[in-house]
């Protein structure tokens, strides 16, 4: 979808000049040689061959990833011999693997025949939903054999849409609890990436009752309520998604705080009550009919003067324009629903639904989640 009209500016004659410039062989050999330019051609030339090797370099993490390399080495460091035994590859196989892990600063060399922990590496360690993202991105990488399919419309049978069933149409409320236990695992592991940053962002503690719609297994909910102990939680999913939020935030205690509805929240009511509404990570998941109707919805569920909360990487997020674009691009074409969108497309769509306009909070990290809240006239 366009996010605005292209039209010939007084710019596009230079770019025009400056693009035949840039795929001139000679010109690439002069930038090269000429001291004040090598720098930017060198640099250049390196993010060119990146974006060319990027599936081989995933692959060197997901290989790092299923042998659990970076847990061997949580400990120090360890020589290839050792390592080669542990996670039972030949010794050629393991020094492979090592030097592609340090030129990507997953690991680093500590001396001829020691790695350690690299920086990339021990961040990823401490991390663990970033694991699980990497392994479930075979799924992707198996629907991206053939992009050019993806964008011609064919992908009536895709690894992703069988792992999000909820998007490849019918009644969701006839999935099964093994249907949704991939998503829902996976969703529960990265969540600790996002929480923090969006009770950082927002001050939950003004509210009395959080509704999470589409609240999955309640890994959200037990983040907000270890931080705000006073706030009553409620939350909607699928059927058999909330029986696993119901245990888990019984298990957790919180039986007296807590109330679980199970449901298609797009079809079936929500419950009253609360004055937040969260929407973490859900909204990039469906087409715009879909989100102003969850809007809508969050509008009726909310009183004059309520909040709602959206949380996830959206568009155009400075310095990190691939994510949403590229990645979620194709994440979500894969998976046959939803798009990245920016604060003001999402604006646009609170407006309709009722709400006044939205405000978009700082995070830590952009990159991860961004935060947009807006209050229900």
């Amino acid at each position: 979808m366009p996010r605005g009209p292209a039209s010939a500016t007084w710019g596009d004659g230079f770019l025009r000049l400056r693009n035949r410039l840039l795929a001139n062989p000679a010109f690439q050999r002069a930038a090269a040689r000429f001291l004040p330019t090598r720098f930017i051609a060198r640099r250049r030339a390196r993010e060119l061959f990146d974006l060319v090797a990027g599936f081989v370099y995933s692959q060197v993490l997901l290989a790092c990833v299923q042998l659990r390399l970076l847990e061997a080495l949580a400990d120090g460091p360890r020589t290839v011999a050792d390592l080669a035994e542990t996670l039972a590859l030949p010794h050629e196989g393991m020094q492979r693997l090592l030097w592609a892990a340090a030129s990507l600063r997953l690991v680093e060399r500590r001396g001829d025949d020691r790695f350690g922990l690299g920086v990339h590496g021990a961040a990823m360690l401490g991390n663990p939903g970033i694991a699980a993202m990497v392994e479930h991105h075979g799924l992707l990488y198996a629907d991206l054999a053939d992009p050019v399919a993806l964008l011609r419309g064919r992908r009536d049978r895709t690894a992703l849409g069988a792992h999000w069933p909820y998007a490849m149409g019918g009644d969701p409320r006839n999935l099964s609890s093994e249907q949704v236990s991939a998503y829902t695992t996976l969703m529960a592991a990265s969540q600790p990436l996002v929480a923090a940053e969006i009770l950082d962002a927002y001050p939950f503690h003004r509210h009395r009752c959080v509704l999470d719609a589409g609240g999955g297994d309640g890994s959200f909910l037990l983040s907000v309520a270890s931080r705000i102990p006073t706030l009553r939680l409620m939350l909607i999913d699928l059927p058999p998604v909330a029986d696993r939020a119901r245990v888990r935030l019984r298990t957790a205690g919180l039986s007296e705080r807590m109330s679980v509805t199970a449901g298609d929240f797009l079809s079936d009511a929500w419950p009253d009550g609360a004055d937040l509404v969260t929407l973490v990570r859900v909204v990039h998941d469906h087409d715009d009919p879909a989100v102003l109707e969850l809007f809508r919805r969050a509008h009726r569920a909310l009183p004059p003067g309520g909040t709602l909360l959206i949380a996830e990487p959206m568009a155009d997020t400075p310095g990190a324009e691939p994510m949403g674009d590229a990645y979620f691009g194709f994440y979500l074409l894969a998976m046959g629903s939803g798009r990245a969108r920016t604060p003001d497309e999402l604006g646009a769509l609170l407006d309709r639904a009722g709400f006044d306009v939205p405000r978009l909070l700082p995070t830590r990290m952009p990159l991860q989640t961004r935060v947009l809240v807006a209050r229900r006239l």
